[in-house]
């Protein structure tokens, strides 16, 4: 008897069975193959855009996927450094093989944690209550908790041209029966479709034609725990390069040969990593698509070819690729292709991801909808936290859209549902200022120490750290300048205007183009790490903005904190519009503010609501 059991050794399978192990549960992975447990199909990058910040979010939380790439990276690097710290994530060039295989040792030596390999193809259901797993070959464990990571793996098809073979990612075994035993069991079921570009060998690419893709040259890492770093100039480059009208001509030529258009594909695919031709299509006005050629490993002589997915086949494969600039004479070791599978109606999850079908299952990852190592490790590590909660009878955590991107997603999920493979992106953050990828300790490592997954340790360090940050910025606060001052002439070199009157140090750093750092010599600084650095600027540049966010967040807060009572019947309430009765039946949201993001739910819909609440429950 297990108190967690976890199907599926993804990056969401990963997080899901470490974080209950680390919090004294005793926990199963079950995985078809071990020596599979965190690969990288697809891309081999960790982070970006928004993806960046909820790795962060993981650390901050006590998770396993920041440490892990920061010791195996090819390439670090910052994006959107040029805008604002809202829009600004960390990514990395992973190794490909050297992930995974750091993964997998740390799973090995995690106490409280056995792993079996096998194949989950159906469960053990009592009362509509979960009470384990059977496998192909007909053992059965059993565990109060379990939790579904099955990634893409439910009834998978690989599609090429107008061919079609059962088969999970890089050929691995597809569960065959899983996703129709949870459809008897009363879950809705939907198609959905991803893809993967080819590779090409590394010394066959001419890349005097493309455009070098350095990492940052700063000392950057996810996890908050990292001090060691690799040098900009020991890191792996990437290349940019381009698609071009020839390029576009033979895709046109042959659409009616892919998979996605011949009507082979029956999944609807990602709307934010489309495949190459679906690019074509849908802007058919642009005349060129970057190209990013990505090493995948120092072990290995394979170049990613992204931004190039597609379901077409090997010779138009073949024909197109050598269109583009730099792989004219491109060796390809392994063609591109789409991939369907099953996965959940994400509206059948509580905010816990807890199912509403079947107790005590937990789902997360691409099952429930979403794309991305990202995505999946941050919903992995939620639903292994609160399955060990629920296990220690205590409340679940629930992530608010202010607090991380994390809750951002979850709530998404579990409010509007999703159609097609979700994607993280900063414009779904209605409060980035608030999240951002500097501030993930100061929002979520609170959480992380109560339920026992970062160490007092750890914990001790960040109060430290955040302490010296803000008695530096009230240091900074002390002190002034004067026009007779030396740092007039740093002013003009900065291109900033010399004083002409008496100002604080605090106040001189809110000029956009000076910084905490480049007034340094002139106010005999503490000794502060570059992180800390970094964050005296954002918190006094950005105060004004913050706050604003801050104030406008907390309006929704309040909405958060009116629950609604688990017994509800929407049909008693005579004056509610009757699609706002159908939709909150449907995903019985736990407080007025998810109810409020419900699609189709409008302001009048919420006000009688909240009268019927008032009379009915006697709720202010």
């Amino acid at each position: 008897m297990y108190d967690i059991i976890v199907v599926g050794g993804g990056h969401a399978g990963i997080e899901a069975a470490l974080a209950p192990a680390r919090m004294n549960q005793k926990t199963v992975l079950v995985t078809s193959n071990f020596d599979n447990v965190g690969s990288l199909p697809c891309n081999t990058s960790i982070g970006g855009p928004a993806k960046g910040i909820i790795v962060r979010e993981i650390d901050a939380l006590g998770g396993q996927m920041p440490k892990t790439a920061d010791k195996t990276y090819l390439q670090m690097k910052m994006l959107n450094t040029a805008k604002g710290p809202g829009v600004q994530s960390l990514r990395a060039q992973a190794d490909k093989k050297v992930y995974p295989r750091y993964m997998q040792e740390v799973l090995k030596k995690q106490e409280n944690l056995d792993i079996i390999e096998g194949m989950v193809e159906d469960l053990i259901v009592e009362d509509n209550c979960v009470k384990g797993v059977i496998l192909d070959n007909g053992q059965t464990i059993e565990g109060r908790m379990v939790i579904l990571t099955t990634g893409t793996y439910l009834k998978a098809e690989i599609l090429c041209g107008d061919q079609k073979h059962a088969s999970g990612p890089d050929q691995q075994k597809e569960s065959k029966y899983l996703s129709e035993k949870l459809a008897n069991l009363g879950m809705r079921i939907q198609r959905l479709k991803t893809g993967t570009p080819p590779r090409v060998e590394i010394n066959s690419v001419d890349y005097s034609k493309t455009s070098l893709q350095p990492g940052t040259d700063a000392n950057l890492a996810f996890s908050y725990q990292t001090n060691e770093f690799i040098p900009i100039e020991e890191q792996t480059p990437c290349y940019l390069t381009y698609t071009n009208e020839k390029t576009h001509q033979i895709i046109r030529d042959n659409l009616h040969r892919s998979s996605m258009y011949s009507g082979i594909v029956k999944g609807i695919g990602p709307r934010y990593c489309p495949s190459i031709e679906d690019k074509i299509v849908k802007f058919s006005d642009k005349p060129q698509h970057q190209i990013f050629l990505e090493p995948e490993s120092a072990e290995m002589d394979t170049i990613y070819v992204q931004g190039f997915s597609t379901s077409l086949p090997h010779d138009v494969q073949e024909e197109m690729i050598r269109t583009i600039p730099g792989l004219e004479n491109c060796k390809i070791l392994k063609y591109a292709y789409a991939i369907e599978y099953d996965a959940i109606d994400p509206l059948q999850l509580w905010p816990s991801l807890e199912t509403k079908i079947i107790k005590n299952l937990f789902t997360a990852g691409q099952i429930n909808g979403t794309s991305g190592y990202e995505e999946a490790a941050g919903q992995g590590l939620i639903a292994g936290i609160n399955a060990t909660l629920k296990n220690q009878g205590k409340e679940p955590l629930i992530l608010k859209r202010d607090e991380a991107y994390i809750g951002v997603m979850i709530d998404d999920l579990v409010t509007k549902g999703t159609d097609e493979p979700y994607r993280m992106l900063t414009s779904r953050a209605e409060y980035r200022l608030l999240i951002r990828h500097d501030n993930a300790d100061e929002r979520l490592m609170k959480y992380g120490h109560d339920v026992g997954l970062v160490s007092d340790q750890i914990y001790q360090a960040y109060l430290d750290k955040m302490s010296e940050i803000f008695a530096e910025i009230d240091r900074l606060d002390t002190i002034r300048f004067t026009p007779k001052h030396e740092i007039n002439d740093a002013l003009e070199h900065f291109g900033s205007a010399r004083l002409t009157e008496g100002i604080s140090a605090k106040e001189l750093i809110k000029r956009p183009e000076l910084t905490y750092e480049k007034i340094l010599p002139y106010v005999e600084a503490p000794k502060l790490s570059e992180e800390q650095r970094k964050r005296v600027t954002i918190l006094i540049k950005y105060k004004g903005y913050i706050d604003k966010a801050r104030r406008q967040a907390d309006k929704q807060v309040k909405m958060e904190e009116k629950k609604i009572p688990a017994d509800i019947d929407y049909e008693d309430i005579s004056n509610l519009a009757l699609e706002a009765k159908q939709k909150l039946s449907k995903i019985r949201p736990l407080t007025i503010g998810q109810a409020s993001r419900i699609s189709g739910i409008n302001p009048a819909d919420i006000s009688v609501l909240l009268i019927y609440l008032k009379q009915k429950y006697n709720e202010e």
